[in-house]
């Protein structure tokens, strides 16, 4: 595919203002940052995806972290959910090195790429129904630039799971009715594309053991095979 179409597209997601509550919060946060990163420029903007063009494995997160992507511009940066990510894409041979700290630290990613549902950071990592679908033509528009290459996804949590199948459907891909429910591990067949579930890269869940890197990396590692991906580690 053009790969200027996409670069295009993220160029226009970084300058949405179009949900009023999540303008004001990050742009807040982005003047008072936090006191560890008082000498960073923040982002504060829309956080567009992140890999090439032709990737054939999608990621589909929740929204950008306050103090992560909407201060780095990119997706799963610069903090504890991206640090877990990256380390897992690393160990299964995806990504060019373990972690991810600033949009020019070199990383690259390996027939992968990175999105989001909602590309605004959101108060207390909770976007409402309705800033989910306000943000979801962008989404919408991504899957359709990746279609031609696009083979499977992985999407991590239960807000990013309902929040994929309509953009899914709407991008072209048939999703059975009723709409399957989200479950760690899941894998649901959408004509030519496999989906998976994965429990989210949060805190909450990998402090608790609930997603250890192991059922990380055996989620990536299948989505990987099964978008015909070599996983050399």
């Amino acid at each position: 595919m053009d790969s200027s179409s996409l670069c295009a597209l993220d160029q226009r997601i970084s300058h949405c203002r179009a949900c009023p509550r999540l303008v004001a919060w990050r742009e807040e946060v982005a003047r008072t940052k936090r006191a560890a990163f008082a000498d960073w420029t923040y982002w504060g903007r829309p956080v567009p995806g992140f890999g090439p063009a032709d990737a054939r494995l999608l990621i589909v997160g929740l929204a950008p972290a306050a103090h992560g992507g909407n201060r780095t511009g990119r997706m799963f940066t610069g903090d504890r959910s991206g640090d877990v990510l990256y380390q897992a894409l690393y160990d299964v041979g995806l990504a060019s090195q373990p972690t991810s700290v600033a949009a020019d630290d070199g990383l690259e990613l390996y027939g992968v790429r990175i999105t989001s549902p909602v590309h605004c950071a959101p108060p207390a990592n909770k976007p409402t129904p309705g800033e989910r679908d306000t943000c979801r033509p962008w989404l919408v528009q991504e899957l359709h630039l990746l279609r031609p290459t696009l083979r499977a996804a992985v999407v991590l949590g239960a807000f990013g799971w309902q929040a994929a199948l309509p953009a899914f459907t709407e991008a072209g891909w048939t999703v059975p009715r009723p709409r399957p429910a989200f479950a760690h591990g899941t894998r649901v067949s959408l004509e030519g594309l496999d989906l998976f579930g994965c429990f989210h890269v949060s805190q909450r869940n990998t402090f608790t053991g609930r997603l250890t890197p192991a059922m990380l990396r055996d989620v990536l590692r299948t989505a990987a095979q099964a978008a015909g991906l070599p996983t050399g580690k």
